[in-house]
């Protein structure tokens, strides 16, 4: 049976992770309509003999069907360049981006899967789709991109930075979007939204719209992405119930001089693409020094992104 859903995951010298992440997928409702896609960037030995002895014995471990597993490396780029490789070798007319440190929710694929093949005229003045809870039809929909909801791995010991981090937009949005649970995102916002670490997306446009390849720093690919999504008529769907866990446990001093590394990228991007805003401007390039003096933790990564900025 031809797959569904192709699930693409770069990664990098994390075995041990990826192997968790695998797990995840091996216990998805619909697995035998699966097709995994692990791109290494950078070959590493570690990931290399994880995956060669996942793929030997990944159809004899309990006789039940199971996902189809393919595996790839590539010379040491981004995440942009092994995703766009893992697009190209992919077979279903879905794929569903994730990082390798997440961790999906057994049914996480069935909902990506349920939302793209439902009927979805659109309610103007709703924004919402009209979508018959288990009446799933084979209507596939072009236009629309499905973002999974995503929150700390529950096995992990929550830190302050942590609990900072997913009420405050510096690692995921998810309290803004709110409002938009089961619902298409406003078109002037989404772009802010398309997480590469939880978002499916029809395999064609995946393959027209690739991401940059001549990025070198973390931090703003996936809006650069997202906005370029927009603007070709690409609507953002938010899934709350497609669950996924961040299995990446992170320490104030990792949180910023992460998002010192989001400073300097910002300029970056920016200047790659002059329709995208992500430095303080107007009012906002006045209030951010100020907000940088607080001994906070909103004051303190104010400050690293700004240090990152004019580094």
């Amino acid at each position: 049976m031809a797959p569904s859903l192709s699930i693409i995951i770069p990664t990098h010298k994390r075995a041990s992770i990826l192997a968790e992440c695998l797990a995840c997928l091996d216990r998805q409702t619909i697995r035998e309509q699966l097709e995994i896609i692990v791109v290494q960037d950078g070959k590493d030995d570690k990931t290399t003999k994880l995956l060669e002895q996942l793929s030997a014995h990944w159809l004899l471990k309990d006789g039940l069907p199971k996902p189809m597993l393919e595996y790839f490396d590539i010379p040491k780029s981004q995440q942009g360049a092994a995703r766009n490789f893992g697009v190209q070798k992919a077979s279903a007319p879905l794929v569903l981006f994730i990082g390798d440190d997440i961790f999906l929710a057994p049914d996480a694929c069935e909902k990506h899967l349920f939302v793209h093949q439902s009927n979805q005229p659109k309610n103007q003045k709703t924004n919402k789709l009209h979508i018959t809870k288990n009446e799933p039809t084979n209507q596939q929909t072009n236009d629309i991109a499905v973002l999974g909801h995503t929150t700390w791995d529950p096995a992990l010991i929550m830190t302050p930075v942590m609990k900072y981090l997913e009420t405050s937009g510096w690692q995921f949005g998810y309290p803004a979007l709110e409002p938009y649970r089961h619902m298409l995102i406003p078109t002037q916002r989404q772009e802010s939204f398309t997480y590469t670490s939880h978002i499916s997306i029809p395999a064609p446009i995946a393959k027209q719209i690739q991401f940059r390849e001549d990025v070198t720093l973390y931090g703003w690919e996936d809006m650069e992405w997202g906005m370029r999504l927009r603007e070709v008529g690409i609507r953002l769907f938010y899934q709350p119930d497609a669950k996924a866990f961040h299995h990446h446990p992170m320490t104030l001093e990792q949180s910023l001089k992460r998002v010192e590394t989001l400073g300097k990228s910002a300029v970056i991007t920016e200047r790659m693409n002059p329709g995208l805003s992500v430095t303080p401007k107007s009012w906002k390039k006045l209030i951010y020094p100020a907000i940088a003096l607080l001994p906070t933790m909103r004051g303190r990564h104010a400050k690293a992104f700004l240090k990152g900025i004019r580094s």
